[in-house]
């Protein structure tokens, strides 16, 4: 090691010229200016602290200059003669600041951490961007740019107050989401306490209820006696022809405009659908009648999806729900899964489980769960040709009384 010149001596150029190495001061014992092969240049403090001795960095050159550099080693010096341990201290104070910037996360930083957990649960990219549209849209004005763990029950209601009772469904599942977003919060250790976007025993005492403030909207649905008069006056489009298909099987508009080829099983008259097409998460297996069957053969292939728009994509659900006012039934395609239930409730003495399978939903009941296993092909094929025949011909003629009850 070389010596350095007295700070008053020293010009830039004499530590520019030094080679690789370490050169000491000569000044303050045990500080050294280092030169490495990468180019790098600073400064060091070589030190026993305790019973161990080490080199503490004091920064870059010519960030620190040389008078700068034997400030900092006098100071850290006398730290030292004095009990103190500067690396340590310096070390806790980082691992304090470390973890102070990691519990400020913000809102917004957390709720995308959320929308792709629960985007994973999605079916479509459209639920993702429902979601993310919801939070950005009402949740992230108010709460966005707060850190979780500062979010209290007042920023919460700002959020829901605007517009609980104007769109009270919106409203619930923004509140829903907040509270599983200050969740994960709470699980990844970014605040304590309650949550204050909980309902039960918190919020529902600022807001009304709401069964006081929802409407329930229900899809306006045919006259189960004008179901005939609508299949006959359906015209020979694509459109018209996946509505009539969506009647005669009972599926929801989504099932039927995304339905391919390859799902159908001609010889076996069964349309099956993938667990990722239905609203319930679950494979369902659907019975095709001979009507079924017969829209199907009327229908061109013109690629994978059996109803196509004109560049072989799949149909809208604008484009099909258009069909019925375009022929003078005020009534949306959705509603026609209405009529079916209240045909098969109204005027046939089916059991419930078999209406319900033939719909796709999904029974709570454990009995009726396990009786369901089966799916009841047979039972439902029954169903779906009294369905396919009363919707060409309509109810037998003569002296018939509706069935009120249930086998």
């Amino acid at each position: 090691m070389m010596g350095l010149k007295a700070a008053k001596d020293l010009q830039a150029k004499d530590l520019k010229d030094m080679g690789i190495g370490r050169h000491s001061d000569g000044v303050v014992p045990g500080l050294l200016f280092y030169v490495r092969k990468s180019g790098a240049r600073g400064w060091l403090l070589r030190v026993t602290v305790g019973n161990k001795r080490q080199d503490i960095g004091l920064g870059g050159y010519p960030g620190v200059s040389l008078s700068q550099a034997r400030q900092r080693a006098r100071e850290l010096r006398e730290a030292i003669w004095r009990g103190g341990d500067p690396v340590g201290e310096r070390k806790a104070r980082k691992s304090a600041l470390l973890a102070e910037q990691a519990m400020r996360v913000t809102f917004s930083e957390l709720a995308k951490e959320y929308v792709n957990k629960k985007a994973r649960e999605f079916k479509t990219a459209k639920q993702r961007q429902k979601l993310e549209n919801q939070i950005a849209y009402y949740a992230t004005p108010e709460i966005g740019n707060l850190v979780v763990g500062d979010i209290g029950r007042a920023h919460v209601e700002r959020v829901l107050r605007p517009i609980w009772e104007t769109k009270n469904e919106t409203a619930s599942r923004v509140r829903l989401h907040i509270e599983r977003i200050l969740d994960l919060a709470g699980a990844k250790g970014l605040r304590t306490g309650d949550n204050p976007a909980r309902w039960k025993g918190n919020l529902e005492l600022s807001f009304p209820a709401r069964a006081k403030v929802s409407r329930t909207v229900h899809y306006a649905a045919l006259p189960v006696a004008d179901m005939p008069a609508f299949i006959a006056s359906l015209p020979n489009t694509m459109p018209a022809l996946a509505l009539h298909f969506a009647i005669l099987t009972a599926a929801r508009s989504q099932e039927v405009r995304h339905a391919t080829w390859d799902e159908i099983d001609f010889d076996g008259a069964l349309w099956t659908i993938p667990a990722e097409r239905m609203k319930s998460g679950k494979r369902h297996t659907v019975p095709l009648s001979a009507d079924a069957l017969a829209v199907l053969d009327a229908t061109p292939r013109l690629g994978k999806f059996i109803f196509t728009n004109t560049r072989g994509g799949p149909l809208t659900d604008a484009v099909v729900s258009m069909v019925p006012k375009k022929i003078g039934y005020p009534v949306t395609a959705h509603g026609m899964r209405a009529t079916f239930r209240v045909w098969a409730q109204e005027f046939t003495a089916y059991p419930e489980e078999v209406v319900e399978l033939c719909l796709a939903h999904v029974n709570s009941d454990a009995t009726r769960a396990a009786y369901a296993r089966s799916e009841l092909i047979d039972k439902r094929r029954v169903l779906m040709d009294d369905w396919a025949r009363f919707c060409r011909h309509g109810a037998p003629t003569g002296d018939v009384v509706p069935i009120r009850g249930r086998g």
